[in-house]
């Protein structure tokens, strides 16, 4: 692969800071309180999934504009969740995104491009095979 673009950021642990090396990112780390933090400030599992939904919704509209489909109105919310990895003991990760399609994208024409998003998309790339993702129409 040829690198068009590379983030740099650094971060010192779950209840710390993440620095981008560009400044634009500079946030708190906090356990969630799921995880017994006191959940002031964000964790990687939200980083994940905004970056996730954010690629996810731009790939989209690369495969729609390919095949003459409006997407402008398609939201995409991913779900990340942390649990337990029952082979190894240590945590594992799983995702949901959930894409809202507008009327004229349901049916076929909607789970055709999804999938082709799912395939297409860079993070879909990185997480297949390695963490379960389920994708479902909303």
């Amino acid at each position: 692969m040829e690198a068009l673009y590379t983030a740099v950021a650094t971060a010192n642990g779950r209840e710390g800071r993440a620095v981008s090396s560009d400044g634009q990112v500079d946030l708190p780390l906090a356990f969630p309180p799921a995880l017994g933090g006191d959940g002031k400030g964000t964790n990687p599992e939200q980083l994940f999934a905004a970056g996730y939904a954010a690629c996810f919704a731009s790939a989209m509209g690369n495969i729609a504009r390919q095949e003459k489909l409006d997407v402008s109105d398609v939201s995409v919310t991913a779900e990340v969740s942390i649990g337990k990895d029952a082979t190894d003991g240590g945590f594992g990760l799983a995702v949901v995104m959930r894409v809202e399609l507008p009327s004229h994208l349901e049916g076929p024409t909607g789970e055709a491009l999804l999938e082709k998003t799912h395939a297409y998309c860079p993070y879909s790339k990185a997480t297949r095979g390695n963490i379960q993702v389920d994708l479902v129409i909303e």
